[in-house]
């Protein structure tokens, strides 16, 4: 079963993150807080959105997504930020119900796309997502800006600006 998440279901999407980050060989990077969380998806304005997995022993995954726009078609889509299904879990149908959940979403709203990246090596990932029907944007290549990076970016506009 899949369901929206509700503000109960933020210790839980919290622990699922630190898995999907132990997974992704960063366990160190899931710095999220519980209450950054609930901010983000509960607040005032709400910047993400999650969907549940439930299994019968409760949750077993989750999606993690935001709105996207696309200039080009002029009409907003779905980014996947985090798709994870515990081990445990697996091949019973949990990723592709989130997807199809969120595929859902897209077409009762009129969004054209729907986009996530995946790592290079998690190549069972990969082959998944090519069984329904997804295309990697092998022409195109993320960018991320962080940390000192970040900060000096920003400064430079500062200083342009006096």
């Amino acid at each position: 079963m899949i369901r929206t998440a509700t503000v109960d279901d933020v210790p839980v999407l919290r622990t699922m993150i630190r898995e999907l980050a132990t997974y992704e060989r960063v366990p160190e990077a899931a710095k999220a807080t519980e209450a950054q969380l609930r901010e983000a998806l509960f607040g005032a304005h709400p910047a993400v959105f999650a969907l549940i997995a439930e299994g019968v022993e409760g949750p077993v995954g989750f999606a993690l997504w935001f709105r996207n726009f696309s200039t080009w078609t002029g009409t907003h889509g779905v980014y996947l930020e985090d798709l994870y299904v515990r081990p445990e879990a697996r091949g019973g149908g949990h990723g592709k119900a989130l997807l199809a959940a969120l595929a859902e979403i897209c077409v009762e709203r009129g969004y054209e796309r729907f986009e996530w990246s995946v790592l290079d090596w998690n190549e069972p990932s990969i082959g998944f997502y090519r069984s329904i029907g997804a295309e990697p944007m092998d022409e195109w290549t993320v960018f991320r800006l962080t940390g000192d990076a970040l900060h000096n970016l920003a400064s430079a506009r500062s200083v342009n600006a006096a």
